[in-house]
């Protein structure tokens, strides 16, 4: 490829939430020729978002390293990479794994990262603000479906702040990809329910599935998935695409994760370290970005 990637992205200015000039791109683009592959190959971009990358509302400690090798990655292996998809972790400030939907006796609202347990509620130690029977039955089912515990997260990514946005270079790139392959890049969203909703396939509580979403991933012979947090949003998405193709070995054979580009919320990392031991049973590889080759 002609175009350089300094030309394209400024690592220094990760998270500095820089305008993306389409136009600019587009005219970078044209100028840009590519030996395209006869394999359809997705890279998936898991919730690379501001607010998750390190100085953003729930940023991801190592997530600028993580994010500087991703973008190599897809450098490096520019004509390779086919389509790509990222996911856009949506939310509003009164949801249930948000401080404002819950109370204190004396009417505080919990601390960032308080766990809220079935007791907890029982006990009236913390409280929901409105919706109260929905929100005990949200956190029975949490705990008797063997899920993650209720956790107060930081406000993150509430829509129309900037906290949603892409992380600008990774936006720049994977627009130019766009541009030069001239392949749409398929964008979901995902966490506006009811529900807490980690992975991109379906909420934490809840039996309803994005089975468009679902054919989608399917048409690929390979995917690549990298983004953050590795701990949630990473492998709760591989997970889900695992439960649903869990027959399908030689389709989950073909699904890589970027071990070098995604880390875990502080605290998460020994279960975060189980479930991919689990998942690695399924056939999906967990490999370094500069081991894998297209």
């Amino acid at each position: 490829m002609k175009t350089k990637f300094e030309e394209i992205v400024d690592i220094k200015r990760f998270g500095e939430n820089e305008p993306v000039d389409l136009n600019e791109l587009a005219k970078l683009a044209a100028t840009e020729q590519v030996s395209k592959s006869d394999e359809k190959i997705l890279f998936l971009g898991v919730d690379l978002q501001n607010d998750f990358l390190e100085g953003g509302a729930l940023g991801v400690p190592g997530s600028f390293k993580d994010l500087e090798r991703t973008l190599q990655f897809l450098y490096d292996h520019f004509d390779k990479i086919s389509h790509i998809a990222v996911s856009l972790d949506t939310h509003f400030i009164q949801q249930i794994f948000h401080a404002a939907w819950w109370v204190d006796q004396e009417g505080n609202h919990p601390d960032p990262m308080t766990i809220i347990s079935v007791e907890d509620v029982e006990s009236g130690k913390w409280q929901p603000v409105k919706h109260k029977e929905d929100s005990l039955a949200y956190v029975k089912a949490l705990e008797e479906n063997g899920q993650k515990q209720l956790c107060i997260w930081p406000y993150h990514c509430i829509e129309g702040t900037t906290g949603v946005m892409l992380e600008s270079q990774f936006a720049k790139l994977i627009h130019f990809h766009s541009f030069v392959h001239d392949n749409p890049i398929k964008k979901v969203v995902k966490g506006k329910g009811f529900s807490e909703m980690y992975g991109i396939v379906q909420p934490e509580v809840g039996s309803e599935k994005d089975e468009s979403l679902l054919s989608y991933l399917r048409e690929f012979d390979k995917i690549i998935v990298a983004g953050q947090a590795e701990s949630h949003c990473v492998y709760e998405s591989v997970k889900q695409i695992v439960d649903h193709y869990h027959e399908d070995h030689a389709f989950l054979k073909q699904i890589y994760v970027l071990t070098d580009g995604m880390s875990c919320i502080p605290g998460f990392e020994e279960m975060s370290e189980r479930g991919w031991t689990e998942l690695r049973k399924s056939g999906i590889q967990l490999v370094n970005s500069t081991d894998l080759k297209l």
